[in-house]
């Protein structure tokens, strides 16, 4: 069974999914539609209120509801859908750690590398603002809730909607496009959507298209899991902005024009960057026949089993 397939180890009623996808995603939802409907002068005005709080409390405000949700949603897969978090997670025997290591330390490496290399080539952009204290709170609080952060997205975007609506449409490329476009638009109403403007959609529904990629290619979330701590941790501990989502007490402070960043920031990782990870990603496991993992039709491989079992007899 491939890793869409995993969903047929339990339940697949589609009453199911509509409520356990509601329950989870509706926070999503909620705040896409709130931010079509609100006023651009009070969404700036809901911005400038979340910059009063101290940068931990906000950053603990907005991290712990993530805890919350996967926890919901990992209930509900294993007691409504009677599955393993392992199904969810994998269609290996078990979660292959290795793979999550991996990515992880990837991300990390080429984004310090990146970083060391736009630094020192225009550092006028960037200012000092380490104080070991309060860095030392924030690297506590980041490692404590980034996982629940970054598990709840990966596992209900390329986990559980990319499993079960491949149930539902029985193929491959409908739930890796609508993931991508629904994991765009459940960050839409970001600081920096505002400041940057509509480009930086692309990058989030990009980033999407990519760790569905992965995830598809890969038979697991892995990779996808390892990548996106990686990139989480490092956007929060190492460099922060005033037009972030998320504004920390991060080592540095990028003090330049946001939109002389847009480019940098938006559109390399999609036409390099996320190329180049998939050639590595590939050529160390081996991935082949990409057009039937990523638009091949989904099988319930309990039917192909009654099927031979009815021949058999």
């Amino acid at each position: 069974m491939d890793y869409v397939q995993q969903a047929y180890k339990g339940h697949t009623k589609f009453w199911m999914f509509l409520f356990t996808a509601a329950a989870i995603s509706g926070v999503f939802i909620f705040n896409f539609v709130a931010y079509l409907n609100t006023d651009p002068s009070d969404l700036e005005d809901v911005y400038d209120m979340m910059a009063q709080i101290p940068p931990l409390l906000n950053l603990t405000i907005n991290l712990a509801p993530f805890a919350l949700l996967l926890g919901a949603l990992f209930f509900l897969v294993k007691f409504l859908h009677e599955r393993s978090i392992t199904s969810l997670t994998t269609s290996r025997q078990k979660i292959d750690w290795s793979r999550f290591r991996f990515s992880f330390l990837l991300v990390t490496t080429i984004s310090l590398v990146g970083f060391v290399l736009s630094y020192f080539a225009d550092p006028s952009q960037y200012v000092l603002q380490f104080d070991w204290v309060k860095f030392s709170m924030l690297l506590l609080v980041s490692l404590l809730l980034f996982p629940f952060q970054i598990g709840l997205e990966e596992y209900l975007f390329r986990g559980y909607l990319m499993q079960h609506l491949g149930v539902i449409v029985k193929n491959k490329w409908f739930p890796l496009l609508f993931t991508s476009l629904f994991f765009g638009l459940a960050h839409s109403a970001n600081p920096e959507v505002a400041e940057l403007g509509l480009v930086t959609m692309v990058f989030y529904i990009g980033t999407g298209l990519f760790l569905g990629i992965c995830t598809l290619m890969d038979e697991g979330i892995e990779l996808a899991l390892g990548f996106h701590l990686g990139n989480n941790l490092l956007a929060a501990l190492l460099v922060t902005a005033d037009y972030s989502a998320l504004k920390t007490d991060a080592i540095f402070k990028l003090t330049g024009e946001s939109q002389a960043t847009s480019l940098t920031d938006v559109l390399l990782p999609i036409i390099i960057y996320y190329p180049i990870l998939l050639i590595v990603f590939s050529k160390k496991y081996g991935w082949e026949h990409w057009k039937n993992r990523l638009t091949g039709r989904v099988i319930n491989p309990n039917n192909e089993t009654k099927n031979d079992e009815a021949a058999f007899h």
